[in-house]
């Protein structure tokens, strides 16, 4: 199955030849639409596809009740990437949204429309995509995952949203019977069903049109790849030249079949007595978060209990699922690259839509065995740390402790702490998104970490452009959390009771080294301004730099001192875990 995804992708010669042929069903099935009905019709089956036109949907637990899946509505629908894109007054975003409506205009002429009708339609699917982004949250709105949870009754949230039945809309979803839902945005769904009818038919077929090719381009023949590129990679990202085909078709291999290629990788890649040592630094880390906790200064015994619970709640899962995904029934073959992908989405879809009424299953993984990555899930209260994370520089099986636990220890920490982030710390032990804390415990905590929104605003990027505190609070929480709590497990060591040196260094200067060296990175001007706004990472001199200038050890280590630049007065260093 990997082996016909990725031949399929980088069969050239059949991408080209086939055209836009492998979207016409598609396009010719939106020429039909004869009402506000029939739109709806086709933007569900749509979403069954993959395509997602003019708004997201997933199942996935209720977090409040977290054992019960349940429908779940998005913001979505726009070609650029927040809110902001649409309506900042900067140089920069004016240019681009120029750029998009030409882009627009484009691809409208390459689907074989003339040069007329397609600058007047671009501008009518842009004023379309201005209205649902008029409606919809910005990134920082969205961190808070209380305004996030809107639960109705379908019979009342359609009362709200008149052109929207949503007993029909889940019918035509495969979700019939399912009586509540839950809606991230309440309003983007009201203007939605505004423009549903406020908007032309004709508009929103050229919007489903376009959309539907624009989400395809990439893997289309040249001429509307090159187009994208030129937008999504030069323009937006300032990318110079595209990545190697055989690197951006197993990119799309493992966003389709990942744990199809997680089964291979594993396999070649991942030794099983990594897996023992990720465990016994789980444990190492773990215990020293528990004394963090049990000698917190702000916090009191009460709140500090059900801290400790939670804490002691975690699953970690390491490497790889226990439990493969099963593929069975899925058509992959090794001539037809858009049909693949198109397959692959229905059969995930499929996959998701199984799970209404089902119990919760915990096994299952959201990442790849592959991917350089790892995540904490609030609702599952887990830590995970796939394979292709386990891998130098964050984790060496050779090297000694000190890199290891400011690599990797530091990644589990940061793990650990997202479960006490400004988002995570809304749950509790069961991951239900319920308040545990004593309102005296809160506003402390409030305090702290308004000290690291103010640190985190201070910093710019190109001379000029802010990072946003607020968007980045709850991984700047993380980051300081998981360097201090890896620092303390590596103090158990005993290399980090030592002070020894290897290559001149002390065992803490290496510890401080290693974590610096997994933030290195290298951005475009344009990827790093666009990044500002829509990632809630910091950028990574900012994510090494940061937190060890809230960090004593750090200053001992290096003998920092008043003047040097990363000294920070004593008053205004972060310490929250």
């Amino acid at each position: 199955m990997v082996r016909d995804f990725y031949k399929s992708g980088m069969d050239t010669a059949a991408i080209e030849s086939a055209g836009l042929t492998p979207m016409q069903p598609v396009l010719k099935r939106i020429q039909s639409i004869n009402s506000p009905t029939d739109l709806m019709k086709e933007i569900a089956t749509e979403q069954k596809e993959g395509f997602s036109p003019a708004f997201s949907f997933y199942v996935s637990p209720d977090d409040k009740n977290i054992t019960n899946q349940i429908c779940q509505f998005f913001q979505g629908g726009l070609g650029l990437s927040t809110k902001g894109d649409y309506f900042e007054t900067d140089a920069r975003s004016i240019d681009n949204r120029k750029a998009y409506i030409q882009y627009i205009e484009d691809v409208l002429v390459e689907m074989g429309e003339d040069a007329a009708s397609a600058k007047k339609d671009a501008q009518s699917i842009f004023n379309l995509e201005l209205q649902l982004a008029g409606a919809s949250m910005t990134p920082i709105e969205m961190r808070n995952p209380q305004k996030l949870y809107n639960k109705f009754s379908t019979a009342e949230f359609s009362k709200q949203t008149p052109n929207i039945n949503w007993e029909n809309l889940l019918t035509e979803l495969n979700a019939k019977g399912q009586d509540s839902i839950i809606v991230g945005m309440p309003a983007f769904y009201k203007e939605l069903s505004k423009q549903l009818t406020a908007t032309s038919l004709e508009t929103w077929k050229k919007y489903l049109s376009f959309h539907a090719v624009r989400s395809m381009s990439p893997y289309l023949s040249k001429n509307f790849s090159d187009l994208n590129f030129a937008f999504y990679g030069k323009k937006i990202s300032g990318q110079k030249e595209q990545q190697a085909r055989w690197k951006r078709v197993l990119r799309v291999v493992d966003g389709n079949i990942g744990e199809a290629l997680g089964q291979l990788y594993v396999k070649e890649y991942f030794p099983a007595e990594a897996k023992k040592r990720m465990n016994e630094m789980v444990s190492n880390l773990e215990s020293a978060f528990k004394d963090r906790i049990q000698s917190l200064e702000w916090m009191s015994d009460s709140t500090k209990e059900k801290a400790l619970k939670k804490l002691s709640s975690f699953t970690t899962k390491i490497a790889y699922p226990d439990k493969w995904k099963d593929y069975k029934g899925l058509e992959i073959v090794s001539d037809n690259y858009v049909q693949n992908i198109l397959n692959a989405s229905q059969f995930e879809y499929n996959r998701e839509m199984n799970k209404l009424g089902k119990p919760v299953d915990k096994t299952e993984w959201m990442m790849s065995p592959q991917t350089v990555n790892a995540y904490y899930n609030p609702g599952w209260n887990e830590i995970v740390f796939p394979a292709g994370i386990l891998q130098f520089p964050f984790f060496d099986f050779n090297a000694d402790d000190a890199v290891n636990y400011g690599g990797i220890g530091a990644v589990i920490g940061h793990e650990m702490t997202h479960g006490f982030d400004d988002q995570g710390a809304q749950y509790d032990a069961e991951g239900f998104l319920r308040d545990w804390w004593l309102p005296v415990d809160l506003t402390q905590f409030k305090q702290r970490t308004q000290i690291v929104v103010d640190q985190f605003n201070g910093f710019k990027i190109l001379d000029s452009i802010p990072v946003k505190g607020e968007l980045t609070l709850g991984e700047n929480i993380a980051d300081l959390g998981g360097v201090t709590i890896a620092y303390d497990a590596f103090k158990k060591t005993k290399q980090g009771k030592s002070e020894e040196k290897i290559d001149g260094f002390t065992p803490d200067q290496r510890f401080f080294l290693s974590w610096a060296q997994v933030w290195r990175s290298k951005s475009t001007p344009e990827r790093a301004a666009q990044m500002i706004n829509i990632d809630p990472h910091s950028p990574g001199e900012f994510r090494c730099n940061g937190p060890l200038s809230n960090f004593e050890p750090f200053y001992k280590a290096f003998n920092i001192k008043e003047g040097d630049k990363m000294w920070r007065p004593d008053n205004i260093r972060a310490k929250i875990w």
